[in-house]
């Protein structure tokens, strides 16, 4: 079960990458100034909407390339990725990241890193 180090260490090995830190010590990971994973914990708002489904454990929000590849994961799997109303139209799906493995933890944050990284870094990493 991958944690916040975890993340870290993937999404640092990133060309291009860096980390911050918010004031209430929740972090994110951007790629030239741009994040593309970062720590999420559920609001209120988000907990009501939920329900029962709610997970329990940390919550990563990962970049995707568009809403039909957001679709595709919440379609193949439900038991691991989930969106609120509050995403409603934004390119990101929420993970639970007690539930990745170290494979697909570095599978997600590499396509993360790829929607959010400016082509030509893209280009040059994909070469490489």
């Amino acid at each position: 079960m991958p944690n916040w180090d975890d993340v870290a260490r993937i999404a640092l090995a990133l060309p291009g990458t860096s980390e911050a830190v918010s004031a209430s010590g929740r972090r994110r990971w951007l790629v030239r100034g741009r994040t593309f994973l970062r720590d999420r914990p559920l609001h209120r708002t988000d907990l009501e909407e939920l329900g029962r489904d709610a997970p329990e454990g940390p919550v990563l929000v990962a970049s995707v390339p568009d809403e039909g590849a957001k679709a595709a994961l919440l379609a193949d799997q439900p038991d691991i990725y989930f969106t609120t109303s509050h995403f409603d139209g934004w390119a990101a799906v929420l993970c639970r990241l007690d539930r990745l493995d170290d494979e697909s933890l570095t599978e997600l944050a590499g396509e993360a890193w790829a929607a959010r990284a400016p082509r030509r870094l893209v280009s040059r990493h994909a070469e490489a």
